[in-house]
């Protein structure tokens, strides 16, 4: 579980994020980060009791800082994410823990070229099943919608006027939850973090059989 020394970290490093700070106080970011990665593996197991997962990944703590204006050398949060196995199976999780600003995310952060035109030219001929799928009971008690970038008028190919046009203008399809602090250093965070993961099942389904299947539903080799 994560518990508050986990957290009081990461609100001190946020106060004071530069270098000699935390090379003061290193001994807590590996205690700190020890435990997330212990988290993250209880996380992994519960997880796959209901997907399978390819690939646990866990994101470093510094900050690449070349070309941001943000010259802060650390990130203030822990975060991972978890890619599902196999082509067949589409999407990937994602966990960020920060006081404060702790959520669940999952979707399709960068589709490629590719796999963004074969998902707007099915939402553009069937609008109805993506609508269907974001209005699931599962969905809905964890996520207020569908998010992520949008191009600002429509996509090249489709009108302005298209009936799907609001689903189309998305660059991204993402799923995201937020958590208390309360909920993060509960003691069954683990797992109320899988079923929140679980939940976007429908989601998943839908856009892998999208992604894996050409216009005529025909699998994709």
């Amino acid at each position: 579980m994560i518990t508050p020394p986990t957290f009081d970290f990461l609100r001190d490093l946020k106060a004071n994020n530069n270098r000699d700070w935390f090379t003061e106080h290193k001994p807590r970011y590996q205690a700190a980060h020890k435990a997330f990665k212990a988290f993250a593996n209880v996380l992994l197991d519960e997880v796959s009791h209901h997907d399978e997962i390819e690939n646990l990944k866990l994101f470093r703590i510094y900050r690449d800082v070349r070309f941001s204006k943000d010259k802060s050398p650390y990130k203030p949060h822990f975060s991972g994410s978890m890619i599902r196995a196999t082509k067949w199976r589409r999407g990937g999780y994602y966990f960020h823990l920060s006081p404060g600003s702790s959520f669940a995310g999952g979707g399709f952060w960068d589709p490629n070229t590719d796999d963004l035109k074969r998902i707007r030219t099915e939402i553009a001929n069937h609008p109805e099943e993506m609508r269907e799928v974001l209005q699931h009971p599962e969905l809905q008690q964890y996520f207020d919608g569908l998010e992520g970038d949008q191009v600002k008028t429509a996509p090249r190919g489709f009108t302005k006027d298209h009936p799907a046009i609001d689903l189309l203008r998305y660059k991204q399809f993402l799923l995201t939850h937020p958590f208390t602090d309360e909920e993060v250093l509960a003691p069954d965070f683990a797992q109320q973090l899988s079923r929140v993961f679980q939940a976007m099942r429908p989601f998943f389904d839908y856009m892998s059989e999208v992604l894996t299947t050409d216009e005529n539903g025909v699998p994709i080799e």
